[in-house]
């Protein structure tokens, strides 16, 4: 991504307060909303003695420490690095940029989701969506940071709810 795309997507926040306010509460209020129904879903396989409990905790838990692990091995600076601006979304982290641990996040609920109850997937996939162009929007990632996040999480859900026998 370039500095020119970065500015043309955040100029329309940076000029109105607003707008920016707004970024700042979906960036917060699907990430919360996201993080609470994946608790909420292994407490419902839990009050129902669901045996896919163990693989709802286990895939997303694997899957997380290894994507954690690639971003410190590769440890790619961050839009605001690069560019030496402030983003629009508050974070002075260094680095660990690639890819993008919250829409991998939102997209592995996602597809534990999409395996308990597809209707609630596709709201969690779309969500996803909405997540990543803030995150890419408010100048703490790359376009391709959030689009390996959510190949990642689709691919390693995929492999781990789908495709593995259960």
């Amino acid at each position: 991504m370039r500095k020119e795309f970065y500015d043309r997507l955040a100029k329309p926040f940076e000029e109105d307060e607003k707008k920016k306010k707004r970024l700042l509460l979906v960036n917060r209020g699907i990430t919360g909303a996201l993080y609470l129904t994946y608790p909420a879903l292994l407490a419902a396989l839990l009050f129902l003695r669901d045996p896919r409990l163990m693989r709802a905790i286990l895939v997303p838990l694997i899957s997380f420490l290894a994507v954690t692990l690639f971003r410190r091995i590769c440890n790619r600076k961050r839009p605001y690095e690069v560019w030496e601006g402030e983003p629009l979304i508050p974070k002075e982290t260094r680095g660990n940029s690639f890819p993008s641990r919250h829409v991998f996040s939102v997209y592995m609920i996602a597809m534990a989701a999409l395996w308990v109850s597809v209707p609630a997937g596709i709201v969690i996939l779309a969500a996803g969506v909405f997540l990543a162009a803030v995150r890419v929007i408010g100048g703490v990632h790359f376009v391709s940071d959030v689009i390996a996040g959510a190949v990642l999480g689709i691919g390693m859900g995929w492999i781990g709810f789908f495709l593995i026998p259960f």
